[in-house]
């Protein structure tokens, strides 16, 4: 499958990768009458998800953005989605591998659930000199397949972070990755199958994320509300809002707790016959967390 539209070849050949790499979220290579869902959209989904699934409303691992939803939305996990199998035709989960404690079941109810896909990481190499708090993977792919290495430790190598830290981040953060994203990032395509291999499934993922990062949201800042206001208008621009607001989300849905579909709406809530799991709609969106 082609990693990059005609946009991004064009800006990437002339040197403007910044660029390049911006128009990948108006890159989603299926037909206008695919379903499209988006695992981890968090606050700024790809402009051509119809159907949006994340964890939280609100959380650190965003830098507190407030979960976009302005389309058919569900609060649920990514281990064990609460949507029938083979709804989708297409899944995004861009950002979002890495900070699952179990990337296999994550990856396996992607391919359950779609057809085909995108996954979109930092770059190994990326997470282990400038590790993020709450990512619990490092992700890379050698010879066409997705090779996942979970993290015992939110930092791998102290000694190489803390040289990193002293003498160089200043460039690379700075200067180098900002101008070669697609070098310090990890994105692959995939259909029918995900071809991934998690090469230490013994290691412990589950651990508590550090707690001496500031816990709050970070103060106003005009440039980030200016970023948000004009990814508001490209969505408002470049989804496929009438369609998404005829979509029947509870069709698509499958109980999270047994797998059984289709699920009941009845009393302001959502109902499994099966097992019997009752889950809350709020404001209209199903919160479908399993064994709640």
């Amino acid at each position: 499958m082609n990693d990059k539209s005609f946009l991004m070849k064009f800006f990437y050949m002339l040197g403007m990768e910044r660029i390049s790499w911006a128009c990948r979220r108006l890159y989603c290579p299926v037909s206008k009458s695919a379903l499209v869902l988006e695992v981890g959209s968090g606050g700024s989904p790809y402009f051509r998800s119809n159907v949006l699934i994340d964890a939280y409303e609100e959380t650190r691992e965003r830098h507190w953005v407030p979960f976009i939803k302005d389309r058919p939305s569900v609060l649920g996990v990514g281990e064990a989605l609460p949507f029938k199998d083979k709804t989708f035709d297409f899944v995004i989960a861009s950002h979002v591998l890495e900070h699952s404690s179990d990337p296999e079941h994550f990856l396996h109810e992607l391919q359950r659930v779609a057809k085909a896909g995108y996954i979109e990481t930092p770059g190994a190499f990326m997470e282990r000199i400038n590790p993020y708090w709450d990512h619990r993977s490092e992700v890379s792919v050698f010879d066409d397949v997705l090779i996942v290495k979970k993290k015992s430790s939110w930092i791998m190598d102290e000694d190489l972070v803390e040289l990193y830290e002293q003498k160089i981040k200043e460039v690379i953060a700075g200067e180098i990755i900002p101008r070669n994203p697609f070098v310090f990032h990890t994105r692959f395509f995939w259909a029918g199958q995900i071809p991934f291999q998690v090469i230490n499934q013994e290691v412990d993922a589950t651990w508590l994320a550090p707690t001496i990062i500031a816990n709050t949201p970070p103060p106003f800042s005009l440039r980030a509300f200016i970023g948000r206001v004009g990814l508001y208008i490209a969505r408002l621009i470049f989804s496929q809002r009438k369609r998404n607001a005829l979509l029947d989300l509870i069709s698509l849905l499958a109980c999270p707790s047994c797998g059984n579909s289709p699920l009941q709406l009845e009393n302001e809530g959502i109902t499994c016959p099966s097992c019997r799991k009752r889950y809350e709609v709020r404001d209209g969106m199903p919160i479908m967390y399993p064994f709640q």
